[in-house]
């Protein structure tokens, strides 16, 4: 009887362990699924202002339509990663979307009177507010990716990973061109 007590102990104490190992996975899971989903809705709120900073700028940059156009082009290719999840395709858009808008910034120092402008101002302000936290939440999303990506790939959770099939998730990265410097000066030889 001892052992039988013994034998009911330890299957409990098993089935309990594997139960913690998948209520952990799945946590992992959904703390991707909502970092994912706090940079959609950055990325969301950043293309809608877009399209005011583009109207803002029309007036007085009339020639500068090809700066405007790469971004409008890079927005709508975010929006259609976006919703589909290709975060490759997001990567190359939001890096194209990037380095329109660093230029357009630039060029507007060509401008006084748009840099003066309020409408401008605010929605530029808006957009830099909106970059920041997109940085901090991609930063808060990649964590979340090697997390679960990590415990997936370790033994014993490798085996309820495969069992249950919890899948790696892809980084949110973007080109190398994004994280290097700016030539502002370069934009502005003729």
């Amino acid at each position: 009887m001892l052992i039988f007590v013994i034998f009911v102990a330890l299957c409990f104490a098993f089935t309990f362990y594997l139960v913690v190992i998948y209520n952990n996975l799945v946590s992992l899971k959904n703390n991707v699924a909502r970092n994912w989903s706090n940079i959609d809705v950055l990325l969301k709120q950043r293309y809608s202002e877009l399209p005011k900073l583009i109207d803002a700028c029309k007036e007085y940059m009339k020639y500068e339509q090809e700066t405007l156009e790469k971004i409008v082009n890079a927005r709508k290719t975010a929006i259609n990663a976006t919703e589909t999840k290709d975060l490759v395709a997001l990567s190359q858009a939001e890096s194209t979307l990037k380095a329109g808008l660093t230029k357009l910034f630039g060029l507007v120092e060509n401008y006084p009177d748009l840099k003066s402008n309020e409408a401008f101002q605010k929605v530029q302000t808006r957009i830099t507010e909106l970059e920041d936290s997109i940085a901090d939440r991609r930063e808060l999303y990649n964590d979340s990716v090697n997390l679960n990506n990590i415990r997936i790939q370790e033994i014993p959770d490798l085996f309820i990973a495969r069992a249950f099939h919890f899948h790696a998730f892809d980084l949110l990265t973007f080109s190398k061109a994004e994280t290097e410097d700016v030539d502002v000066k370069g934009e502005f030889k003729a």
